[in-house]
């Protein structure tokens, strides 16, 4: 017990020749038992998974397994908000293919429905379910401030996965039971976010970078008030969606859900 004590980082403990020595041994066992404890704890954060918490998934063999997910969860780190997805296979891997037309073009997308108020990153309150998503699209840019592909050229790299906050609303124009992105109406001036792309819908483009590693998508959203976030609840979908061949309302539907983490889009997850 001696030897290990002195073979310790932590400092020495001053003995002289009339202390007690059964103090000195309590001293040196509670000296022990501290680093013994501070190993396990530093142990126990290093061996944590990354996809520990959070929605939890079983594996769907029917679903493309980049889109098949298996893990979703929100974090929050000081005010950033770490949204995180895991799916069977190599996320991002497959995208949509290009028509060559923004009519009837499709969207893929990683997205985390939540609870969060519209207001919160600046659309009207109460406008419906504010969703953050990543998304793919070669057939049109909506990312206007933002040059992703860096070749100078703003309004050509659609295609690359870049981010989004969009409120979404049922509309059975879109299908029985589906989703849209809110339409805005002509002649109607909502409160919209700054980085709103110019499109007739209630979608922003913050230009926050998805990171993709392996199984995972990942993005860091910093916010004013994280402590709405810490309160939320969130959910994950994986889906394709549709811009209406006619380009009216609704412009931009749901039209293919690949996989839904709770099964039942409830919102289940809480923000750890």
């Amino acid at each position: 017990m001696h030897r290990a004590v002195q073979q310790s980082s932590a400092a020495p403990i001053a003995t002289t020749q009339n202390e007690d020595p059964m103090k000195l041994r309590r001293s040196v066992t509670q000296l022990v038992a501290t680093m013994a404890c501070t190993t396990l704890s530093q142990a126990a954060m290093a061996h944590e998974s990354p996809h520990s918490g959070g929605i939890q998934t079983k594996t769907t063999a029917a679903v493309k397994a980049p889109y098949d997910i298996v893990h979703t969860k929100i974090t929050s780190e000081g005010n950033q908000a770490v949204f995180h997805m895991h799916v069977s296979g190599k996320a991002g891997a497959n995208k949509p293919t290009k028509t060559g037309k923004l009519a009837g073009s499709t969207v893929f997308s990683y997205v985390w429905p939540t609870s969060l108020d519209s207001s919160l990153v600046g659309f009207e309150p109460k406008a419906g379910i504010l969703a953050f998503a990543v998304t793919s699209h070669p057939d049109f840019d909506d990312t206007p401030l933002f040059d992703e592909n860096g070749d100078g050229n703003p309004g050509n790299d659609g295609g690359l996965w870049h981010s989004h906050w969009v409120v979404l609303q049922p509309d059975e124009v879109c299908g029985k039971g589906a989703l849209k992105v809110v339409d805005i109406p002509e002649g109607a001036k909502p409160k919209l976010p700054k980085t709103w792309p110019g499109l007739p819908l209630l979608i922003d483009s913050p230009g926050w970078t998805p990171l993709f590693k392996g199984g995972t998508v990942q993005v860091k959203v910093p916010f004013d008030d994280i402590g709405a976030v810490n309160t939320a609840g969130f959910d994950g979908v994986t889906a394709a969606l549709r811009v209406n061949a006619s380009l009216h309302n609704p412009l931009l539907c749901v039209e293919n859900v690949f996989k839904v983490a709770s099964g039942d889009l409830s919102l289940p997850g809480k923000v750890k």
